[in-house]
């Protein structure tokens, strides 16, 4: 059987979300239908919300569900984009996720944005004092900021609350994209929205729900202009008719998630340590990104620098030795490139093609960190006989 390690890309449906999905496909009805049949959809919709709600510590008015996690980013930098008069700055750190860095791209293409990559540390953290001085140095220009909780490559964790508090001096709407940190740390949005965060994306299939649904949860006293016209059903944010299974599916894997968090993210974390730690021992000129203090990194994200290797190359070995890895996020088209995140970090281009990602989840067990420590040594001396000559064309 095939060792997966690569649950930041998507993670296995829960057993529990599947049969609540499969369960809620048969139900009847229209949630904006008045008879009764579209009521009862209605009533089992909000109670989803509920659910989702109280995994993240909102409001249930205040979540939007939406087609997936990158709509809710592409919701919350537009929408406020466009809702700002005119503002036409944004600041973000660089090595976002490709959901952030196109859609904001897109804006500078086509809308008139100018947009201010924020440097980043060693570590992939933000430089606040660089922050600082893009805000200071014309605030009233400023449109939003943007920026993930957690980087879905090399698994660092942001300072969210000082961002937010540096924004909110000058009322500048701060997004939070906690798509790969959902389920994995906790998060209370009453809290983050007391200092300065006016919406975060989150996404299902992250935490072990369906794919094909997200939600935006915004602030009450947030204003975005929507990127869906037609009916208005979710606060005239998000129009079109809900899907109500994938939502109740979503409120499953979010109570599970959240349920767990305690018991499974220790546990995981641990995992990791001895995947780091085995990974480092077989192959000692390998490097660790990221930040290396568990405290300021997601529990089950393991990323590494093979030097003098293609981590393509490398992953293809071990997928051949039956361990599924990545080099990256899995939302670039399949097109293989250097991490932009290292580069945004300072490292080299080799040092960024170099890259490999292993992340872990609930389906984790040890005999997983085993098999891909038995596959690693004699994968990465092939990759390194190979160097950076015998890419695979066209991959």
């Amino acid at each position: 059987m095939a060792v997966y390690l690569d649950h930041a890309a998507t993670t296995p449906m829960l057993p529990a979300a599947i049969t609540a999905y499969t369960e809620a496909m048969t139900l009847v009805g229209n949630p904006a239908s008045i008879h009764s049949q579209g009521q009862n959809a209605k009533r089992m919709l909000e109670e989803a919300r509920e659910q989702v709600a109280a995994s993240v510590g909102s409001d249930p008015i205040e979540v939007v569900f939406t087609g997936g996690g990158t709509e809710a980013v592409n919701l919350a930098i537009k929408g406020f984009f466009w809702a700002r008069g005119g503002r036409r700055r944004i600041l973000a750190p660089g090595g976002e996720h490709h959901a952030t860095l196109d859609t904001i791209e897109w804006l500078v293409q086509h809308d008139g944005a100018i947009v201010e990559w924020l440097p980043l540390d060693d570590l992939g953290r933000v430089d606040l004092a660089a922050l600082e001085r893009s805000i200071a140095s014309d605030p009233e220009s400023v449109a939003l900021v943007t920026l993930l909780q957690a980087n879905n490559e090399v698994g660092t964790l942001q300072p969210t609350l000082r961002v937010a508090a540096l924004a909110a001096a000058h009322s500048i709407p701060v997004h939070v994209d906690a798509i790969s940190a959902y389920g994995h740390v906790p998060i209370d949005f009453r809290a983050v929205s007391a200092a300065g965060v006016s919406a975060i994306s989150i996404s299902a299939h992250k935490i072990g729900g369906p794919v094909g649904i997200g939600a935006l949860v915004l602030s009450r006293s947030a204003t975005v202009v929507p990127l869906i016209h037609g009916g208005g059903q979710q606060r005239q944010v998000r129009s079109g008719t809900q899907d109500v299974a994938a939502a109740i599916s979503f409120a499953v894997a979010a109570s599970v998630a959240i349920e767990g968090l305690e018991s499974e993210g220790p546990r995981i974390a641990a995992l990791r340590d001895r995947l780091v730690d085995g990974v480092l021992a077989a192959v000692p000129d390998a490097v660790l990104n990221g930040d290396p203090d568990a405290s300021g990194r997601l529990p089950g994200n393991a990323h590494f620098t093979f030097p003098g290797c293609e981590g393509d190359s490398l992953l293809f070995l071990l997928d051949a030795a039956g361990v599924s890895v990545s080099t990256g996020s899995a939302c670039q088209a399949g097109i293989p490139e250097p991490s932009h995140v290292l580069r945004a970090m300072g490292r080299s281009e080799t040092d960024a093609r170099g890259a490999l990602r292993m992340t872990l989840g609930r389906t984790s067990t040890e005999q997983d960190v085993d098999a891909l420590l038995a596959a690693l040594p004699a994968a990465y001396a092939q990759a390194s006989r190979a160097g950076f000559a015998d890419r695979v064309p066209g991959r």
